[in-house]
């Protein structure tokens, strides 16, 4: 996990994992059969870090908001890999609960299958996309508009240079939620009629 934290999960190898752990590839290869099934260990360990709020209260959007923000608590301390877990179907029990209770919370608030998948995916590119966006702004990486300042030009971008201040502004939290808010009005619009609470 520090490796493709590091340099990403393209680095991955049998090969340089049995170099990095000092032992020979026959021995690594007793432990896991490939890197294939490797890369499933570390999504299923970044999954069971996935504190799913057994009862958070409130209505249906409350019981979402917290899952999705377990999720995101989860996945900061290591956003490559939450990327890489995002990236594979969830195979392991610990990758399918926080499916499974988000799911369950959308079919009890009234919506079918196919639009809780439908949600559950459409969370999730906004989970990734906020973990992405926050892996963007860490120390020693320029926001996107101070990069972008020097070859600017006023004229042709003149809403953008008028807002550079705010565009420069990063509060990943903040951003977080004000698009999950977006997202659960959204879904509350989109609820079917008849259906309570």
């Amino acid at each position: 996990m520090d490796l493709i934290e590091a340099e990403g999960v393209e680095s991955v190898s049998m090969d340089r994992l049995a170099t990095d752990l000092g032992c020979g590839l026959v021995a690594l290869y007793s432990h896991v059969p490939s890197a294939a099934a490797l890369l499933d260990c570390v999504a299923a360990t970044v999954a069971a870090r996935i504190e799913v709020p057994a009862d958070p209260g409130g209505d249906w959007t409350a019981q979402l908001r917290a899952q999705a923000r377990a999720v995101r608590q989860a996945a900061r301390s290591h956003p490559r890999c939450a990327a890489l877990a995002a990236s594979l179907p969830p195979t392991s029990a610990s990758a399918l609960r926080p499916v499974e209770a988000a799911l369950a919370t959308l079919r009890d608030a009234g919506f079918g299958g196919r639009d809780s998948v439908a949600i559950i995916r459409t969370l999730g590119a906004h989970l990734l996309g906020s973990l992405l966006r926050e892996a963007s702004l860490a120390p020693g990486r320029p926001a996107c508009a101070e990069a972008a300042r020097p070859r600017l030009r006023t004229a042709e971008f003149p809403v953008v240079t008028g807002l550079l201040a705010e565009l420069a502004e990063a509060d990943p939290d903040a951003d977080f939620e004000f698009g999950l808010d977006l997202l659960l009005r959204g879904l509350t619009a989109l609820r079917p009629a008849g259906t309570g609470g």
